[in-house]
């Protein structure tokens, strides 16, 4: 190509170079604009500038695996402007630049360093620029360009997911597919046959083939078998190139587990079993177990048994034990070895899950013959009937009389001696008795239907040499009315009827009570007795359903003359023999409103019910007791009060102590109170205070005038020496706060001469000590002297 020219600038031309293998196989050629040469970059035309196309363009090709000992070249980049005088530089950068890919900086030239791989990478892109030598300005803007990795067969087909396992059920057709098995190569498919395959069986193609292309594997058998053998070992190798010459392979192994189908019917062992049961098993009681065996497995193996005999049917039942598919044989009802020794039970073992398409292979069902053998074991002797017995007795019956014979027997042997006995928890009253031979049942008390209608009793047989052989059985013994209890006059005995009631006006219906109960029923005959036969004021009337009415004769009734008539009536039942009693019906003649209504039978009564009728008087009653129960709380409450009074009285008696939390000047407050008469509290000088007037004793004053009564002066020694202890001590004490204070001592010494010196014990006595110098004290004792000071005479005469 010759330079092009635009604004004197020169135009970089780059030749491609040629694969060395395969010379211009590609035979594409791209032209691109690169720029122009002698501007600056800065005044490079921008894309949408239409330029001069300078560079020519070729992929460079290298093939892969180079196994040389020099570089392989791969091609040379030219510019149209270099006039081989090495003042253009020539440069690559991108992937592999300077590493895989070098470039001769004068030539151009472009060789691979390195062994390709193009399972690896299948191609590089890099840039290419020319630079001037001196000043290193580019002269041209960077291109890209491509350099492909051409493939060669040097990667063999590999099943990544590999070993397979599959499966196919047993018995399927010719053709049946079982699974998929996939090569890959890692060689370039769009590139000749180097990643074509092909597959094929090398182990097991007697029974299973592989599509070459796609490497599906299908049955190639129809008669694959589980049970003969339940699974395959397959080798499918697959070949690259087609399967031609020269080709690469890879194989794997391939499991073919053969899937079971229902194609094997149940199978007992053996065709008959034996088992021995004693005739004295409980019903359900297992007796053994049978087990038809089935070549399938899972699901296909599951089987039902059934008895397929009657009699059989009727004596055992068989059950499948879903665990272990067992027949259970177990007792349906009782067996008796007495009846029958040995019995044959046909037992059927059936598939649950039968598969339509394998129903032409036979029956899938067998049988066996389980024999059973009953043992004869010591039974107790059995009442006949064995469900109980129902007996009937007259009630007027007599001592001893048979009321009915229970029956029993032994079931082992005929003739075996057997006893009977009642049971007395039923009992009780012992009015039964039993032959214990013959069963016989007869009365040993006098029956009453009316008090026991039914008497049940247990009955016990047993066999005479062996007493644990026991049987019971339930008697009901009925007991048969007998008319016995004569008709009675049904309550209430009394009728009313109004004073102006009319002339054959019912005024009241009377009904009967019978005791008896015949079994024809009750049918009552009514009739006034014969002292009432001259009654003039009253009739009965027989309705004939087992009462009777009374009627009126009269009208015009005066209670003021008779408010009371007596009607004796005599009600006879029909018997056998027929009873009868004696009622008597007393009727009240009562005051009536006009509407008919009773407003009173007496005088007496007509006053109490308009004065109080009882519900009022149960009122009035509660009302009473409530007012009693609340006086009486109210006396209590007073009664206690009273007593919480005087035992606060007492306290106050003798817990009285007033507390003062005034406070003085201190030492330096001598206006309060006499500071000398304070401290010489003891020396019992009389101290005159010039202020107040009056003189001023010591408080021991009472004592010492006691004491001087007595006999002889007080001796305070023991006291001043304790007190002048204290102080020390209060002086010595850093705890004791900063100012006055007023200490007490519970200090009395020894044989006081002064016995008690509780105020409240002065105020019970009659003393008459002068308390009056407390009022000299000052202030602060002004309370105190206000408690002893004697009264005025004219408090006194208030």
């Amino acid at each position: 190509m010759a330079p092009h020219c635009r604004g004197g600038a020169q135009v970089l031309a780059v030749t491609l170079g040629i694969l060395q293998c395969c010379g211009w196989l590609s035979g594409q050629t791209i032209r691109t604009s690169v720029g122009m040469m002698g501007r600056r970059p800065e005044q490079w035309p921008m894309s949408h500038e239409r330029v001069k196309r300078g560079w020519v363009w070729n992929q460079f090709f290298v093939v892969e695996e180079y196994t040389g000992t020099e570089p392989l070249y791969v091609g040379k980049i030219h510019s149209d402007s270099d006039e081989g005088d090495g003042s253009i530089k020539y440069t690559i950068s991108g992937e592999g630049a300077g590493t895989v890919f070098i470039i001769d900086e004068v030539t151009g030239d472009i060789h691979a360093t390195e062994r390709l791989d193009r399972e690896e990478k299948t191609f590089y892109t890099l840039r290419a620029q020319a630079r001037d030598r001196q000043t290193d300005a580019p002269l041209e803007p960077e291109s890209e360009f491509v350099i492909k990795v051409q493939d060669i067969n040097d990667s063999e087909p590999k099943f990544l997911e590999g070993p397979y396992i599959g499966s196919v059920a047993e018995l399927s057709p010719i053709g049946t597919s079982v699974m998929k098995v996939m090569a890959s190569d890692a060689d370039d498919p769009t590139y000749g046959s180097s990643a074509r395959i092909v597959y094929s069986v090398l182990e097991g193609e007697r029974f299973f083939i592989v599509d070459r292309q796609t490497g599906v594997i299908r049955t190639a058998v129809a008669d694959l078998d589980r049970e003969t053998q339940d699974r395959y070992e397959l080798v499918v190798k697959a070949t690259d190139m087609a399967g031609q010459m020269g080709g690469l392979s890879g194989s794997t192994t391939v499991t073919i587990v053969i899937t079971d189908v229902n194609d094997n019917p149940p199978r007992f062992p053996q065709k008959m079993y034996q088992f021995s049961v004693s005739e004295a098993v409980a019903v359900g009681t297992s007796i053994g177990r049978v087990i038809a065996t089935d070549a399938d497995m899972g699901e296909n193996t599951d089987m039902s048994y059934l008895i397929k005999d009657e009699e059989g049917g009727e004596l055992f039942r068989v059950s499948t034990d879903g665990d272990t598919q067992e027949a259970v044989i177990t007792i349906k009802k009782p067996l008796d070895f007495e009846n029958k020794r040995s019995h044959n039970v046909v037992v059927e073992a059936v598939n649950k899950h039968v598969d339509p398409r394998f129903v032409d292979l036979g029956s899938f069902r067998d049988q066996t013959i389980v024999r059973v053998s009953v043992s004869d074991v010591d039974e107790p002797p059995i009442f006949i009937p064995p469900t109980g017995t129902i007996m009937e007795v007259q009630e007027d019956a007599r001592l001893g009389a048979l009321v009915g014979i229970v029956t029993a027997k032994d079931p082992d042997m005929d003739n075996v001696p057997i006893r009977f006995s009642i049971d007395r928890s039923t009992d009780q009253e012992q009015i039964f008795n039993i032959d214990p031979v013959t069963g016989a049942i007869t009365l040993g008390k006098i029956l009453d239907r009316e008090t026991a209608g039914w008497h049940n009793i247990t009955v016990t047989v047993v066999e005479a040499d062996n007493q644990s052989m026991a049987s019971q059985t339930a008697v009901s013994i009925r007991i048969l009315d007998v008319n016995d209890n004569p008709p009675e006059l049904a309550t209430p005995y009394e009728a009313s009827i109004c004073e102006d009631a009319k002339p054959g006006q019912l005024i009241h219906t009377i009904s009967v009570v019978d005791r008896d109960e015949p079994q024809s029923g009750h049918r009552f005959y009514f009739t006034l007795a014969p002292e009432a036969s001259n009654n003039r004021h009253f009739t009965l009337w027989d309705i004939k359903d087992n009462t009777a009415g009374i009627r009126t004769q009269h009208s015009g009734f005066n209670r003021q003359e008779q408010n009371v008539y007596l009607l004796p009536i005599l009600v006879v039942d029909s018997g056998p023999p027929a009873l009868s009693s004696t009622g008597t019906l007393t009727i009240h003649v009562c005051g009536c409103d006009t509407d008919g209504a009773i407003q009173s039978c007496n005088a007496t009564a007509y006053v109490m019910s308009a004065a109080l009728s009882p519900g009022a008087l149960i009122a009035l009653l509660v009302c009473i007791l409530i007012l009693i129960v609340l006086v009486l709380l109210i006396l209590t409450l007073k009664r206690h009060r009273k007593g919480q009074r005087m035992s606060e009285d007492e306290e106050d008696m003798r817990d009285n102590v007033i507390k003062y939390n005034d406070e003085g000047g201190g030492e330096q407050d001598t206006q309060a109170y006499d500071m000398s008469a304070l401290r010489s509290l003891y020396d019992f000088p009389e101290v005159k205070n010039s202020d107040s007037g009056p003189d001023l004793h010591p408080v021991p004053q009472w004592i010492q005038s006691r004491v001087v009564g007595d006999g002889g002066p007080a001796d305070f020694t023991v006291f001043k020496g304790y007190i002048r202890k204290k102080v020390e001590q209060a002086d010595a004490d850093l705890s004791v706060p900063p100012y006055d204070s007023f200490q007490t001592y519970a200090f009395e010494g020894s044989s006081s001469p002064a016995l008690s010196l509780s105020s409240i014990r002065t105020l019970s006595t009659t003393s008459e000590q002068d308390f009056s110098y407390l009022s000299d004290w000052g202030p602060r004792f002004r309370q105190l002297a206000g408690y002893y000071a004697p009264a005025q005479p004219e408090e006194e005469g208030s």
